[in-house]
């Protein structure tokens, strides 16, 4: 199993979108970025060559919805998202609360990796296997257990159910 958590690079921390991810889409790896800031002449030469800084989480959504074949009703339903609030997340016009976007992985039916992506382009930190909570969304996430499913599992462990931020924005 990837090393998950804080600090992760590499081919388990960086590597979502290799498989998942078209060639076109691909998200390079950290070593692979790595090596291109050092061959570089200076700072400003590696950042103008290379897409840095802040993702487009709307974007990433969309590219999800597109290869899952999938409908943002569809999502919305499947993670019990608002309507009006999961819309203007898809727009890109509000930003998820952690556990919202956790949702909308589950809702996605995304893989590990790409929930991980998920998070970290709506500005979270990633699940981590060292935190109780997190081992137990990794560990439904990777099993392909539905959002109620997984917050069953976290309630019968005494852990705070995704659900129960009220699927809102970050304040």
């Amino acid at each position: 199993m990837p090393s998950v958590g804080p600090g992760a690079t590499g081919a388990a921390g960086a590597a979502g979108a290799a498989g998942a991810a078209g060639a076109a889409d691909r998200e390079p790896l950290t070593e692979e970025l790595l090596a291109r800031l050092l061959a570089s002449a200076t700072p400003q030469e590696y950042l103008d060559q290379t897409q840095v800084g802040e993702r487009d989480f709307a974007a990433y959504l969309r590219s999800l919805l597109q290869q899952k074949g999938l409908t943002r009703a569809d999502v919305l339903r499947a993670c019990d998202v608002s309507p009006s609030f999961g819309y203007q997340v898809f727009q890109g016009v509000r930003r998820p609360s952690r556990d919202t976007a956790i949702a909308l992985a589950f809702g996605l039916g995304c893989s590990l990796r790409e929930a991980q992506r998920l998070l970290r382009r709506a500005g979270h930190s990633e699940l981590y296997c060292k935190v109780r909570r997190d081992a137990a969304i990794i560990f439904c996430l990777e099993h392909g257990y539905t959002q109620f499913e997984c917050d069953d599992e976290l309630f019968r462990l005494g852990e705070k159910t995704i659900g129960s931020d009220g699927a809102g924005a970050v304040e």
